[in-house]
């Protein structure tokens, strides 16, 4: 059984401590909950209570479970590795996808999406830190990439995302977001198009991610701490 009270608590100092980092302009930061392994009631109830209408699943079998057990306004982001198996059905299922490292993603979401009818938006994700262990394009790799998404006419690309160092002090943090916002505004003058998202930030750095620019932040762990998880 999830602690609803608790986690409903958690949601809104959440959505309070956004506001208080967008300072007169509120609403221009989207919270985004990331769902993976959390039972479908519990996102009922996020949803319900507190009006939440963005989640972000890892898998594409659990997306497609919880896609069809839940309301049909929810805007579904997919933020996980993608396989190149999986972009049809992911691209059936999410609005969303923050994970595209490579240019043949690029342009098997972009022939998918023409065959299904679908518009996805997708995010190209920039290896900022430049940690082996992180997927995304290098520094070097993005110009190259974004020249490919900007050709896109049936998927849509809306900006850029990156993950920070779990460790990471906050003045290497600032540093990784600034440089991501740096990196859009290149972007949007070589391509000559406007791309409105900035996907940064998570449960432990969300408000120096706000503070640089971050236009969609990931939240899960801080929301969800003592929600039981599925399977347990």
């Amino acid at each position: 059984m999830s602690q609803a009270p608790y986690n409903f608590r958690n949601t809104l100092s959440v959505l309070r401590r956004i506001e208080e980092k967008c300072g007169q302009t509120p609403g221009t930061v989207k919270l985004l909950v990331i769902s993976k392994t959390m039972p479908p009631e519990v996102l009922q109830e996020l949803y319900d209570e507190c009006g939440v209408r963005e989640f972000g699943e890892n898998r594409e079998p659990e997306l497609a479970m919880k896609v069809a057990a839940l309301p049909q306004d929810i805007k579904w982001h997919f933020i996980g590795p993608l396989q190149s198996n999986k972009v049809r059905k992911v691209v059936k299922l999410a609005s969303v996808i923050h994970s595209v490292s490579s240019l043949s993603l690029i342009e098997r979401i972009e022939r998918i999406a023409k065959e299904e009818g679908k518009e996805p938006e997708f995010l190209l994700e920039v290896n900022v830190s430049g940690e082996a262990s992180k997927g995304g394009f290098s520094l070097e790799e993005l110009f190259a990439a974004a020249g490919a998404a900007g050709k896109c006419v049936h998927a849509r690309w809306r900006g850029l995302m990156t993950m920070a160092p779990l460790d990471a002090d906050d003045d290497t943090l600032e540093d990784i977001f600034c440089t991501l916002a740096r990196l859009k505004k290149e972007c949007e003058e070589r391509c000559q198009l406007a791309l409105p998202e900035l996907s940064m930030g998570m449960s432990g750095d969300f408000p120096i991610a706000v503070a640089q620019g971050a236009t969609i932040v990931r939240i899960g762990s801080r929301i969800f701490e003592g929600v039981e998880k599925m399977g347990k």
